[in-house]
C-alpha cells in the first residue's frame, strides 16, 4: 500500500468519524430533544419542527455518510469490499453528506458551540467538495457518470 492510499484511506476513516460522532449527537437530540450544552441542530426546510423531529430528519443523512465513508475506508484498505468500490462510496458518501449539512442549514451536530459548529461544517464541506472533485475531475467515476 502506497502513502497516497494510506493518506486517502485515513482521510476517509475520520470523516467517517467525524460523521459517526454527529450521529451519536443527533440520537442523543432526537431522544432528549434540545442538546444540552450543545449547539441544538434544525432544519431550514422545516423550520417549524421541534429539535427531535429535526434531529429524526437528519439521521438517516448521516448514517448514510457513516457506512459510505467506513465502507469506502474499509474497501480502499482492501478489507471488506471490493476494491473496487471505494471510489464509489466516497463519492456517494460525500453527496448524502453534503445535503444533510444543507438540510441543517450548515450546523455540525454535536458541536459545542456555534463557532465550532461553523468551523466542524467548513471542514465537513471542504472533504466531501475534495472528494467529488478528485471524482469528477480527476476521472474517478465512468465517463456515462458524468457526461450522462
Amino acid at each position: 500500500m502506497g502513502l497516497i492510499q494510506i493518506i486517502i484511506t485515513a482521510s476517509l476513516l475520520l470523516h467517517g468519524i467525524a460523521h459517526a460522532v454527529a450521529l451519536v449527537a443527533l440520537t442523543r437530540q432526537s431522544a432528549l430533544g434540545r442538546a444540552g450544552h450543545r449547539v441544538t441542530v434544525g432544519s431550514w426546510l422545516f423550520s417549524d419542527a421541534q429539535p427531535r423531529q429535526a434531529a429524526r430528519l437528519l439521521i438517516p443523512f448521516w448514517l448514510a455518510a457513516v457506512l459510505a465513508f467506513f465502507g469506502s475506508a474499509a474497501s480502499s484498505w482492501g478489507v471488506i469490499v471490493s476494491t473496487d468500490l471505494w471510489g464509489r462510496l466516497a463519492f456517494l458518501g460525500a453527496i448524502i453528506s453534503s445535503a444533510g449539512i444543507i438540510l441543517a442549514a450548515g450546523v455540525w451536530p454535536g458541536s459545542h458551540s456555534r463557532n465550532r459548529a461553523i468551523l466542524n461544517t467548513a471542514v465537513a464541506m471542504v472533504m466531501n467538495t475534495a472528494i467529488l472533485a478528485a471524482k469528477i475531475w480527476l476521472q474517478w467515476l465512468p465517463t456515462r457518470w458524468v457526461i450522462g
